[in-house]
């Protein structure tokens, strides 16, 4: 399903026209508009699913092997130290654009760039707690 009122389903699916990095039958990759570094990317599927809750598996399948060879390619052609892939859900986590995509973002030492978090102290009782929570989830 394309959305026509999504701009990321317009940009996937050509109707905006994009700096297109790769395209296929299920994604299109183009360099983002507002880029955190030198060749950072999008991942964008060319159905329409607002976020992680949505994809479908085997599309969400496809789509981590191909993060996993624009990695590669940007790690052998752009000569990067590393790279971000970045995915994020809700906007409480930062989606801005309610359609899912993948930032691949190639890093350069020294790049001015902060990706991360600010690490907490963990309880050991609510460790436990989490690890039995989360689980249960996983078993439905």
């Amino acid at each position: 399903m394309v959305d026509k009122d999504c701009i990321f389903c317009s940009l996937a699916n050509g109707v905006i026209p994009t700096n297109t990095v790769y395209e296929d039958d299920q994604f299109r990759v183009i360099l983002d508009a507002s880029p955190g570094t030198r060749g950072h990317a999008l991942i964008l599927p060319k159905q329409h699913f607002a976020d992680i809750f949505e994809i479908d598996e085997a599309v969400l399948r496809d789509l981590i092997v191909l993060t996993k060879k624009l990695a590669a390619a940007m790690k052998d052609t752009l000569h990067c130290d590393g790279v971000n892939v970045i995915q994020n859900n809700g906007e409480t986590a930062g989606q801005t654009v309610f359609h899912f995509h993948m930032h691949v973002i190639p890093r350069y030492k020294d790049d001015g760039q902060v990706i991360g978090w600010k690490p907490g102290q963990s309880d050991p009782a609510v460790q436990e707690e989490l690890v039995k929570t989360i689980a249960a989830g996983l078993k439905k």
